[in-house]
């Protein structure tokens, strides 16, 4: 602990650390251009403290000493910090017998490819990852303000780094890409058009667990689309028929419920065999933006933030319910207007049937309900941040499931409600296969325009603007060391310049949260409707397809290295797309028995009650048997259940041993009384 301190001290701002081993830039930091010199230096004075002394114990230096660059701090670790930041925040390595468990400093020699010259011990993204964690922990002790800026002031127990990133003092903080693993990365993921889905295990290891089980599930429904595809294909082509109808919709359901319940087992052998499985055992740290009153946390007596839970809960039910029902109001006006647009566009098609404009009124609002559906969720997503940013959730995990909870909803009432609206109350099946093809199809092709002609785009001016930096530079051939740039080599440090001019004029990445909301509307898309529309699931799984490829694209070339962040499952995710496998099993019903063609099949010329009730206890069936395969089909396979048992038991044994030793170090008239109470009590 004390070698980690003093070479945290050791930084000097003109000059490269005097240490055996090279700095290697993890992370940046762009501080504003017109921050004082003082407020700088003591930032970094802060950053480089020992965290004895409540600094963050890091390597950081600038770009150069004095000018613009400056202010653009590189920010790295030696490797004892990482491995004593590893331990204090619970990161889960495997031992010799290659079963994961939390990192221990004192038996760091019991894990596997452990070695005290091997740099490469911890993977990049778990060397982001404690970086991070170092960062976002910077928390101010007592209330005071920051150093040359009196009117900035700093509370106890509040982010330091965050209060700093909301008043613009520090502009950005991003990962470095380290260029060499990149390529190798991209070769593997996109480099080759092959029929192989995303490389997951070296994704998690470039990018972290959470954009590794995106792509998972992203290649996961894409694989489950393709039969179910193929089906809607072959339904479309032979015809209209009820009966094939009907048995499309009874596949749906069977597919759906199907791949949920596979999918939450394909997820928990993901997370065992990464680890992330065990975090549910370890106490979740507060998340950065969480405020209050430092005070000792009851559970593992450290100092921490502290917010009474009515407090958060009063804000919740007064302020977050209120703003969502007035939203729900709001999307439901705006799907009226929607109603009357089609009811205009109808009545001008019957006057001129003729008219230039009459083919394009068919689907002109439609067009124009899609645009206003985005803008509205968009502008919706921002208000619903804010707004649950201000509820101040202790827990990551919570203020996940409030923002998604409330995004949700909204987006399910902005999206759906026409749908529904127009299946059971208008019972019009033609306008709902043609605002569902309308829905499905636009959506997909702003979402394509987004996330694949714009990265092409931005992915051609990046190259012009590095050739361009390089022409003005002149031609180098940087040293590297463990793939990222010498900066102790002067041509070495002119690359990283020039990476660090094209990284920080990157698109931030703003999590996965949009990615799963696109799923989750598509599969509400297909699984809801799509018997009206065979082709949905066809069209979805193409849309996938290029989806895999371009967001590959987007990570590699596009968007700034995000920060990795550890996790165990989609989430609050699963519960919805479970939750759109119970609608689709009552939408689908209602919709083959809404058809006039199944009152044909049924010899039925009216509803009468007895045919109600036949597809009412068909619903109820396909109910049963859903929570049935939820019963036979645990969300854990036998061997990850089996895994966890004995790693809890590993768990207990190691406890009472290390109990044993503590006893025997006792006097020995303390053990014998300790014997005594133990016979006692049996």
């Amino acid at each position: 602990m004390e070698e980690v301190e003093k070479s945290s001290q050791m930084i000097s701002f003109a000059a490269m650390p005097a240490q055996s081993e090279r700095f290697r830039p993890l992370v940046v930091i762009e501080l504003s251009p017109d921050i004082l010199f003082d407020t700088r230096d003591w930032l970094l004075s802060l950053l480089c403290t020992p965290k004895t002394n409540g600094g963050a114990g890091l390597l950081v230096r600038p770009l150069a000493e004095k000018g613009p660059e400056s202010t653009i701090l590189l920010v790295g670790a030696v490797h004892e910090r990482l491995l004593l930041s590893a331990e204090e925040f619970g990161l889960l390595k495997p031992d010799a017998e290659n079963e994961m468990r939390p990192f221990t400093f004192r038996a760091r020699h019991s894990f596997l490819d452990y070695s005290d010259d091997n740099d490469d011990f911890f993977m990049p993204s778990e060397q982001l990852y404690i970086i991070k964690r170092e960062l976002d922990n910077l928390r101010a002790v007592e209330k005071g303000s920051v150093n040359g800026y009196p009117k900035i002031a700093l509370y106890p127990g509040k982010s330091i780094f965050r209060r700093l990133q909301s008043k613009r003092l520090v502009r950005q903080l991003y990962p470095l890409h380290d260029q060499d693993s990149l390529r190798k990365l991209a070769a593997s993921w996109y480099g080759n058009i092959n029929f192989k889905f995303a490389p997951v295990d070296d994704i998690r290891r470039y990018f972290g667990d959470t954009v590794a089980l995106y792509f998972s599930f992203l290649g996961y429904l894409t694989s489950a689309l393709i039969p179910v595809g193929a089906f809607g294909l072959l339904f479309a082509l032979v015809g209209g028929q009820t009966d094939r109808h009907a048995a499309l919709a009874l596949l749906l359901l069977i597919w759906v419920c199907v791949f949920i319940q596979l999918w939450k087992r394909h997820s928990a052998v993901l997370a065992y065999s990464w680890g992330s499985l065990l975090l549910r055992y370890d106490f979740e740290e507060p998340r950065p933006g969480f405020h209050g009153p430092l005070a000792p946390n009851l559970v593992t007596g450290r100092v921490e933030p502290t917010f009474p839970a009515w407090k958060c809960a009063l804000r919740v039910y007064l302020v977050s319910v209120p703003f969502v029902i007035v939203s729900l109001g709001l999307a439901a006006i705006v799907m009226f207007a929607y109603f009357w647009l089609e009811k205009w566009a109808l009545d001008f098609r019957l006057a001129e049937p003729f008219a230039p404009l009459a083919f394009l009124s068919l689907y002109l609002p439609s067009a124009i309900y899609v645009v206003v559906i985005e803008a509205l969720n968009r502008v919706y997503r921002v208000l619903a941040e804010v707004l649950t940013e201000w509820e101040n959730h202790r827990l990551e995990s919570s203020y996940q499931n409030h923002l998604v909870l409330k995004v949700l909803v909204f987006y399910f009432t902005n999206c759906f409600s026409s749908l529904f609206y127009i299946a059971f109350y208008l019972h019009d099946i033609p306008l709902l296969k043609q605002s569902l093809v309308t829905l499905l199809i636009m959506s997909q092709i702003l979402n394509q325009i987004v996330e694949s002609l714009l990265p092409f785009w931005l992915r051609k001016r990046r190259n012009r603007r590095l050739r361009h930096v390089g022409n003005a530079l002149g031609d180098t051939t940087p040293r590297r060391v463990n793939g990222r740039p010498d900066t102790q080599d002067s041509d070495a440090m002119q690359s990283l310049r020039q990476q660090i001019c094209i990284e920080g004029k990157m698109d931030v990445y703003l999590g996965t949260f949009d990615d799963y909301l696109e799923l989750f509307l598509q599969l509400g898309y297909v699984g809801l409707f799509s018997c009206a529309f065979p082709l949905a699931a066809a069209l979805a799984m193409l849309n996938n397809i290029t989806e895999l490829q371009s967001d590959a694209l987007k990570f590699c070339r596009v968007l700034q290295r995000p920060f990795p962040i550890p996790t165990d499952s989609i989430g609050v995710w699963q519960l919805a797309f479970e939750a759109i496998g119970l609608m689709s099993i009552m939408t689908n019903c209602a919709l083959v028995a809404m058809s006039p063609d199944a009152h044909e099949l049924f010899g039925q010329t009216d509803v009468s009650i007895n045919y109600v009730m036949a597809f009412v206890s068909l619903e109820h069936i396909l109910l049963v048997l859903w929570f049935m395969l939820h019963f036979v089909l645990p969300d854990r396979p036998y061997r990850v259940r089996i895994g966890l048992a004995h790693l809890e038991f590993q768990s207990r044994l190691a406890l009472k041993q290390q109990h044993e030793k503590m006893e025997s170090l006792l006097p020995k008239d303390i053990i014998e009384k300790i014997t005594r109470k133990k016979q006692e009590a049996f």
